[in-house]
């Protein structure tokens, strides 16, 4: 069934990647989709089919089911719905209507097809030499953000372990030694987790020697949060050296914004600092799968501006994407939507991933010297947030600098091999 009243361009604007496309490309795209609406309990979408649609929830609620039986409900207007639902195909989840709920649906060749041409249309894209950008190479970023953009880039995906462990804690039946002997199948990640509890972050009085040890010490959330933070540095790999050089980059950035988030989170907030140092660890995660579709396009990305350029572009669409085929929960997907909006403003009363995320930011690029253009602290709402615990411009960087030692245990803590 086909709804009735017209969306506004404001409605539509608030869906990503809908934002990236001019008023007059929105109004032609909207005329080419179609509007539908299910019943609380109806089916919308079935998990392995691949039916070339892009579903954007305008109303109502929906629940989405994937193979291991974990659940994930979504109400529009939310975060997660701002991104098309289950958009990953073949589908890796049952969707069904919570309560009743309508959709916009459109056709993912004709979104491909505008958001291809889109970047174009707003710059031109300008050679390292001054000279516009050939034809052929114009193409290919197109394709390239067209591709990027509907879904057709393979993401990178959760290590075994990983994986296996979230699921595990996430189970209300959890116990120790469950979990013990899914990371204890692999040797690699058995010995980070021992070095890692022994460790001057996490030492007790006495060393612990086995995973089961290291399980009972750390506690089964903050082993969840260490086992996928080790498991990411198989993550940031590509086969082509130059662009293996910005993975190391982006590995090396990503360990210091992780660092930061822990100070940040056990000094200012009440969240746990594993949760927050994952949060930064991931927070440009967008960029891998960014970089891993380059190594097809080596003329086209042979110098760095405008690799960065793409990259600026699409990284927050991209993360989104990875961390909602890992089933991450919302306040991740939050901090990688928002990871560099300094004026974001959660509607949450307490301190979010976010605010932590987007905080450490800021310190991460001015300890970089890259704090050209930057807003002062006082003007994030993200700052303003922690600032409700006592966290102002002075005490921030004396906070940091007393903390200087931990950052680097943190450091040395993500380098373990």
């Amino acid at each position: 069934m086909k709804g009735q009243e017209s969306l506004s361009l404001r409605q539509l604007k608030a869906f990503q990647p809908l934002n990236k496309l001019t008023d007059d490309e929105l109004v032609l795209l909207a005329s080419r989709a179609e509007r539908c609406v299910f019943k609380a309990g109806k089916g919308v979408m079935q998990r392995g089919a691949c039916d070339g649609q892009e579903f954007f929830l305008l109303a109502g609620e929906v629940e989405l089911t994937s193979e291991d039986g974990r659940q994930v409900r979504i109400t529009a207007g939310s975060e997660r719905a701002q991104n098309p639902i289950a958009r990953l195909q073949p589908r890796m989840y049952d969707v069904r209507a919570v309560k009743p709920s309508e959709f916009l649906v459109i056709a993912q060749d004709v979104l491909a097809q505008m958001l291809g041409r889109a970047p174009m249309e707003q710059e031109e894209m300008q050679a390292s030499d001054g000279d516009q950008v050939s034809s052929e190479q114009q193409q290919l970023l197109m394709e390239f953000y067209s591709e990027l953009r509907s879904n057709k880039v393979r993401l990178p995906s959760v290590p075994d372990v990983a994986w296996k462990v979230r699921r595990l804690v996430d189970r209300e039946d959890a116990g120790v030694d469950q979990v013990a002997m899914a990371i204890s199948a692999d040797p690699a990640m058995s010995a980070k987790l021992v070095r890692a509890c022994n460790s001057p972050l996490y030492r007790g009085f006495t060393d612990v020697r086995n995973v089961r040890e290291t399980v009972v010490r750390l506690g089964l959330k903050t082993t969840r949060q260490l086992v996928t933070v080790f498991a990411m540095r198989d993550v940031f790999k590509s086969r082509q050296p130059l662009l293996q050089k910005h993975m190391e980059r982006l590995w090396q950035h990503s360990r210091e914004m992780a660092a930061l988030c822990w100070v940040l989170a056990d000094e200012a907030t009440n969240i746990n600092p594993e949760e927050a140092m994952l949060a930064g660890l991931l927070h440009d995660i967008g960029v891998v799968p960014i970089l891993v579709h380059a190594e097809h396009y080596p003329h086209l990305f042979n110098d760095d501006d405008r690799l960065l350029t793409v990259i600026a572009e699409l990284r927050a669409d991209t993360g989104t994407g990875v961390l909602e085929n890992w089933a991450f929960p919302a306040p991740f997907l939050e901090a990688i939507r928002h990871a560099q909006d300094w004026n974001y403003n959660s509607d949450q009363p307490q301190p979010q991933l976010v605010d932590i995320v987007i905080v450490a930011k800021m310190h991460a690029m001015i300890g970089s010297g890259e704090s050209e253009g930057l807003p002062r602290f006082d003007q994030l709402p993200a700052y303003s947030r922690l600032g409700g615990l006592e966290l102002n411009a002075s005490r921030s960087l004396d906070l940091l600098t007393r903390a200087r030692s931990r950052v680097d245990e943190i450091k040395q803590l993500l380098a373990i091999r």
